[in-house]
């Protein structure tokens, strides 16, 4: 059961909205705290404040996660200005130390009003399926935009699920929101100085990919779970899916190989072919970031037809967007291992941990395409005069497919890309498990040292 065992309390009461405390779960020792009750149902004010910045500072002085059971109203208005700079400090404190222990918040209530960007800081949220979170409440959404919206569907669980992006898993209740909590931190160190701790499977290194290389089609077009091919290379039963119906086209969780934790992030063909958009970009490079944070090596699998087109996605800022993931790899110190699985076209292709942006190894499966863009599209740019100028629709159909067919036995193939050096090896899908352990541990020492700085400028 991870329901935290008999606290120790360290902090003094000074709230009936707050409880601050040093506890286990499941079996390792967290800085815990709880704000929900009280007068106006977890307001913050000045006491609860101080109570949560101690808890979390102590947290960091120890080098043991943060976990907070969240059940807030906001600031309490009653104390003014003051409940301002009370969460203002609570928000300083997480932010001292986002990178140093892990913070995991389990909301089970409400989070609204200012206090609810806290949710935010978090390394990952934790929802039950009736909590709900919102900066500004149905009342004032109405009152600008005359649109009238409940609470759930502005900021309801299922909202932060699939929408936002702010919960990382949404869970029945508060003993699976406890569950859930300790499955997350089973897989982290208990701060930024150590390594994640080794759990041996017992599920054999030489065990072949059978189902992971039945999974993948040969045709390109075809769509195919992503999930299939990573839950066959990793130990059995060890995917823990983080942000599951978020930005469904990147799939992004923790796992387990040979015992060793690694955070994995692969493209998801079933959704928009496994293309990029702002959301995936988003989604992966805050995991990668995370995982890199904590010592935690990342296995990248690539199947990706490129970035997302439209009007939509370029207004928005795909290239900042797209940007945040490209500088979340580069600037990873882990262990990073790529695994190019089929199609890897075009910037996407770069993005997805390529060996230019630093991968410390990268192999393809023989079924592997590596080039600019497909190959279709490729033959109409580069041979388009020769095109134009056969006026009979039958034989300039019958020209472009023997062009198309040239150009992907010449350039849609991970041989060309392994004689230039930018995949190490090709490598049949069966030996994917062996070749990854294989990798992971010759690369166990890996040291990497950065110029000194104060912090990289990301493109948030």
């Amino acid at each position: 059961m991870t329901e935290p065992r008999a606290p120790t309390p360290v902090f003094g009461h000074r709230s009936p909205a707050v409880e601050a405390t040093l506890r286990e779960l499941d079996g390792r020792p967290v800085s815990w705290f709880s704000l929900d009750g009280g007068k106006h149902r977890g307001a913050i004010g000045t006491a609860e404040g101080q109570t949560i910045e101690r808890a979390v500072r102590l947290a960091t002085e120890l080098g043991i996660p943060i976990v907070g059971r969240v059940a807030s109203s906001g600031a309490d208005v009653n104390e003014g200005v003051a409940a301002l700079h009370a969460w203002g400090r609570v928000a300083k404190a997480l932010a001292d130390a986002s990178g140093v222990v892990p913070i995991v918040l389990v909301l089970v209530g409400p989070a609204v009003s200012g206090p609810a960007l806290l949710l935010g800081i978090a390394d990952h949220v934790i929802m039950t399926a009736d909590a709900f979170a919102y900066v500004t409440g149905p009342d004032v959404v109405v009152e600008f935009t005359g649109v009238p919206i409940d609470r759930d569907r502005l900021g309801g669980a299922a909202v932060h699920d699939r929408e936002s992006g702010v919960a990382a898993m949404v869970v029945h209740d508060e003993d699976d929101a406890l569950l859930a909590a300790g499955a997350l931190l089973a897989y982290l160190p208990p701060n930024h100085l150590d390594d994640p701790p080794v759990l041996p499977y017992g599920d054999p290194v030489e065990r072949d990919c059978a189902t992971a290389a039945a999974a993948v089609p040969a045709r390109a077009t075809a769509a195919y779970d992503v999930r299939d091919v990573i839950d066959d290379v990793l130990d059995v039963d060890s995917l823990l899916e983080l942000r599951r119906a978020y930005a469904p086209s990147m799939v992004t969780g923790l796992g387990r190989l040979d015992g060793h934790s690694v955070g994995i992030v692969a493209n998801q063909p079933m959704h928009f072919a496994g293309t990029i958009d702002i959301e995936a970009a988003r989604k992966a490079a805050r995991f990668v970031q995370w995982c890199d944070c904590f010592n935690v090596p990342l296995i990248t699998f690539v199947d990706t037809s490129g970035y997302a087109p439209g009007t939509d996605q370029e207004w928005r800022g795909i290239i900042r967007h797209g940007a945040e993931l490209l500088h979340a790899y580069a600037a990873s110190t882990v262990p990073r291992l790529c695994v190019v699985l089929r199609k890897a076209y075009g910037g996407a292709y770069v993005v997805m941990d390529s060996r230019g942006l630093g991968a410390d190894w990268c192999v393809a499966w023989p079924t592997a395409e590596i080039a600019v863009m497909g190959a279709p599209p490729a033959v109409r740019i580069i041979h388009r005069r020769k095109l134009d100028a056969i006026d009979h629709a039958g034989e300039r159909a019958r020209v472009e497919a023997e062009l198309t067919a040239e150009y992907e036995a010449r350039f849609l193939n991970p041989y060309v890309a392994a004689e230039r050096g930018y995949v190490d090896d090709v490598i049949p899908a069966v030996d994917t498990r062996r070749a990854l352990v294989a990798a992971l541990e010759r690369l166990g020492t890996k040291r990497e040292h950065q110029a000194h700085r104060r912090h990289s400028n990301t493109p948030l």
